[in-house]
């Protein structure tokens, strides 16, 4: 990567005064806590404005895009700021294991991949696709129906849009290792978690090079044989990527969706009696969580194309900007205007602009998610926290929102009760 003296000069300087901004910068790292982000972007907010500067891992200076309508400038603006990573003015400060190189990584030559990718998914059918996810959460469901007791986050959310994601695929979920595919994108596409992200993903990609290889030799109507058979015939390394892009990274954000709204109606008297009532449907209270405690956090990112000028910041050519999309959407100036979070869909969960997540991508996570917690409802309608609400934790991450545990009781279901 090249770039002029001066660039060189203003970001070779030590943490802290290095960010692009200068001094002031907070560790993204440290942004995570117990409380509620939303408390934590306003105190950035009040600092620094609508932009602030931050440091990512290894002290590598960003700037944090927190105002709603300086994030759809961001990323409707694809003459002032870009996907391509190849731009970052910063790779002499990047090391072979650092932790958020997946992240970067798969952005690099997106475009053409991302584009078949959303053609593929245009095709999946949705009644299909929810009738998978039903009858996962069935078998799911049964594995923990009869304790009378479960701890949802792993037995179901994480679980559930996996599986269905897996068999979307035309992945067999025993032969090719559901169970410890998910491992390793935990591991892998996890910031926070323990393991070797490198080795996890050299698994990841192993085990999905082996199922392309198996359906070029035997085409089916999945993801993958569909993904091999497009037009613009895209290479194995293409295809796999396409194909961690589908699971890998739908598969975390959609269980804490499912996760994030569970608990909201446990814990939300407003939400838990109209949606159990029949007042309010299941597809508001996902829409609402989208909105205050949405599980995409922080996404990277965009990188300028040239120097500009982005809510009173100079922000230079090369440099890399946050989105951050749970904070835009907690933008006082937005909340102070928008109608009820339940019926407003104009959040920004799912990325903005030309870049954002392809509808399809979007349609079929709500499909999941939505699913999800109604089998959970119908199944078990008595069902109830476990702990005290102030006992649950949730993630330290400064990328996404969600509990580590969900702990719930029910009356216990007889073996022979039917699937939801």
């Amino acid at each position: 990567m090249t770039q002029d003296t001066d660039d060189a000069a203003q970001h070779d300087r030590p943490p802290g005064a290095g960010c692009p901004a200068g001094g002031g910068a907070v560790r993204l790292t440290e942004l995570a806590g117990g409380e509620a982000m939303s408390e934590v972007y306003e105190r950035l907010r009040a600092r620094h404005g609508a932009v602030a500067p931050v440091l990512l891992d290894g002290d590598v200076p960003a700037w944090l895009v927190l105002g709603y309508a300086e994030l759809c400038h961001v990323t409707w603006r694809s003459d002032l700021f870009a996907r391509d990573p190849a731009r970052w003015n910063q790779w002499h400060r990047i090391p072979p294991d650092w932790p958020l190189l997946p992240f970067v990584a798969y952005q690099a030559d997106s475009s053409r991949r991302s584009a078949v990718v959303g053609e593929v998914l245009e095709q999946v059918d949705g009644f299909e696709l929810e009738r998978i996810c039903r009858e996962v959460a069935g078998d799911l469901i049964a594995r923990f129906a009869h304790h009378g007791r479960a701890e949802l986050m792993s037995a179901y959310a994480h679980a559930l849009p996996l599986l269905a994601l897996v068999r979307m695929c035309g992945m067999r979920p025993d032969d090719d290792g559901a169970a410890e595919l998910l491992d390793d994108l935990r591991i892998g596409l996890d910031i926070e978690a323990e393991g070797n992200s490198a080795e996890a993903f050299l698994r990841i990609d192993r085990r999905i090079r082996a199922v392309v290889a198996r359906k070029r030799s035997r085409p089916a109507p999945d993801i993958v044989s569909r993904l091999l058979g497009h037009a613009v015939r895209l290479s194995d390394d293409e295809v796999v990527a396409g194909v961690v892009t589908v699971i890998g990274f739908a598969q975390e954000p959609t269980a804490h969706w499912i996760g994030n709204t569970v608990h909201l109606l446990l814990t939300d008297d407003r939400f838990a009696v109209k949606v159990l009532g029949g007042r309010l449907s299941v597809d508001e209270a996902l829409n609402e969580v989208l909105w205050l405690n949405s599980p995409s956090q922080n996404l990277l990112g965009r990188w300028a194309i040239r120097d500009t000028v982005l809510a009173g910041r100079t922000v230079r050519a090369g440099d890399c900007l946050v989105l951050g999309i749970a904070a835009a959407n907690s933008d006082p100036r937005v909340l102070a205007e928008a109608p009820a979070a339940e019926s407003n869909r104009a959040h920004l969960a799912f990325g903005n602009g030309t870049n954002r997540c392809p509808y399809p991508a979007t349609l079929l996570a709500d499909i999941i998610a939505r699913t999800a917690v109604e089998a959970l409802l119908e199944r078990l309608p008595d069902i109830a926290l476990a702990t005290d609400p102030d006992a649950l934790r949730w993630r330290p991450s400064a990328w996404v929102r969600g509990l580590t545990a969900l702990p719930v009781e029910f009356t216990p279901d007889g073996p022979s009760a039917r699937r939801a």
